[in-house]
């Protein structure tokens, strides 16, 4: 055999599937990445975990897989719209006893439009209500076809809860992986995406990557489109000091000048300057991009984002970034991990805006001047409840509309007594129901001559709320137009209703 091909074959080796877990909330994403945690990595081993890092390796008949431990379809769409190759895999969730629900469709869209194989995961099968096959059948209804049903996709049953399945899951995960043929070249300079980001207090700003292809070493000059540094320290997701790491592993960094965002690329470079080159370049090219100018007529809400990690942060952005803006333009003029402090409450005052945090706290000052300059800061646990606030929050700018509430007709029969802008009139309910203190529109042969409203409603001489169709009924009518015999007049409310995006 030629020299060459020996050195091609000894540097380019096959390296462990990537998969993400997608699915609808609750339908079991998280427990099954636990239940898979659990069953592949000890407690000694997981000992040195201390935090969540976004990734994890488990080892399966003498064979690696990397999982992406950040359930939800946000995190996987902000790597894809960063441009970063999240996953090889993706392994779709849905529960035996719900079947398909709206975040299960949105979750095949996301991974047909990434181009990646699917593995269908019929999760909670301990349950007594599972329908594993009437799940098969509606998925087979959003073009997801699994093989039991004549179609290529594998599909395995599962309970986090049991562990059923979760061994024959990982087999699974190593043939598809082994179908695809994943390779990574080892004489090439390490490539791949940040998975997780936040600002440590004792080592600074500290990220964990995931080494899509080459080798990376300690030591190294690395630069993302937001920011630039040298590996310091090279750590696995247990936390053990690296020299190097090999393609598809996931690994912390720290070294980074700044916590960069979650799902850009990272490369390496030849020295500092070539990486502050390369970030100065990428972030004059963004802030092209995102400049946003408010169209005259429509209204903006300003918001300040803080978070307690970077994927966080993104995940918040990217999902607010999806509500409707036609009628009113989110603007977020600042988005930072860490605590809110006094910065972010001048900020606020100055530009009139929210601010939003996600699992972080506010400092001591920072609270004085939120008392003192009444300022909005609320708090939040979950992503959802924070898109839900945005959007009450959009709402309240849109001015309220009125809507009419048609409730009845009367037929007059009898005109008692008129007196400037007053009549005393009598006649049947010939649709809907009358009420006291309702508006009224009279017509006259199809044509409206006065409007007003109903202030007294008598039936037999006695005083009553409202009447249905078919009873005669005398009313007091103040407003414009004379009412006479065989006139009709139309009972109507107003409601205000609140603005919607």
């Amino acid at each position: 055999m030629p020299q060459e091909t020996v050195k091609q074959t000894k540097n380019i080796q096959s390296r462990p599937p990537v998969v993400v877990v997608l699915g609808h909330v609750d339908h079991g994403k998280s427990s099954i990445l636990e239940a898979v945690k659990d069953f592949k990595i000890t407690a000694k081993e997981s000992g040195g975990i201390t935090q969540h890092i976004g990734a994890y390796e488990v080892e399966h008949e003498g064979k690696k897989i990397t999982f992406i431990d950040t359930p939800g379809h946000e995190a996987f769409s902000i790597m894809r719209y960063r441009g970063a190759k999240a996953a090889d895999i993706a392994i779709l969730v849905v529960a035996a006893e719900e079947g398909i629900k709206p975040q299960t469709k949105e979750s095949i869209i996301h991974i047909k439009k990434s181009g990646i194989p699917m593995i269908v995961a019929i999760n909670k099968i301990d349950k007594p209500e599972a329908d594993p096959e009437k799940v098969k059948r509606e998925l087979f209804k959003q073009d997801v076809v699994v093989e039991s049903m004549g179609g290529k996709i594998p599909a395995i049953e599962t309970s986090a809860k049991t562990k059923k399945g979760i061994s024959e899951l990982l087999g699974l995960i190593l043939l598809v992986a082994e179908i695809e043929g994943l390779h990574g070249d080892l004489t090439k300079k390490g490539e791949g995406a940040v998975i997780e980001a936040y600002l440590d207090s004792q080592r600074g700003p500290t990220a964990t990557l995931l080494l899509r292809d080459g080798i990376l070493r300690l030591g190294d000059i690395i630069a993302t489109v937001s920011t630039f540094g040298k590996i310091k320290i090279l750590e696995d997701f247990q936390g053990k000091s690296l020299k190097q790491a090999l393609p598809s592993q996931p690994i912390i960094v720290i070294g980074f000048e700044n916590a960069p965002c979650v799902g850009e690329e990272f490369k390496i470079q030849p020295d500092i300057v070539s990486a502050e080159r390369y970030v100065f370049k990428k972030t004059s090219k963004m802030e092209k991009r995102d400049v946003l100018l408010v169209e005259e007529g429509k209204t903006a809400l300003n918001l300040i984002l803080k978070a307690d990690v970077s994927g966080s942060l993104e995940a918040i952005r990217q999902v607010l970034k999806g509500l409707p803006q036609e009628r009113v333009v989110l603007r977020i003029l600042k988005s930072e991990v860490g605590e809110i402090n006094e910065s972010d409450i001048k900020l606020a005052k100055s530009a009139k805006a929210r601010i939003l945090g996600f699992r972080v706290k506010t400092n001591y000052i920072a609270s004085r001047l939120i008392e003192r300059e009444n300022i909005g800061v609320r708090t939040f646990e979950v992503i959802y409840e924070i898109v839900q606030a945005v959007r009450q929050l959009m709402e309240k700018k849109i001015e309220p509309t009125k809507v009419r509430i048609d409730l009845g007709k009367l037929k007059i029969l009898i005109v008692f007594k008129t007196e400037k802008n007053r009549q005393i009139v009598g006649g049947r309910i010939v649709e809907g129901e009358v009420k006291k203190g309702v508006k009224i529109e009279v017509f006259r042969e199809e044509e409206k001559i006065g409007t007003g409203k109903l202030v007294h409603l008598q039936k037999n001489k006695k005083d009553i709320e409202k009447a249905g169709k078919g009873n005669e009924v005398g009313i007091l009518y103040e407003g414009s137009g004379r009412i006479e015999k065989g006139d009709i007049l139309a009972f109507y409310t107003e409601e205000r209703k609140k603005g919607e995006l």
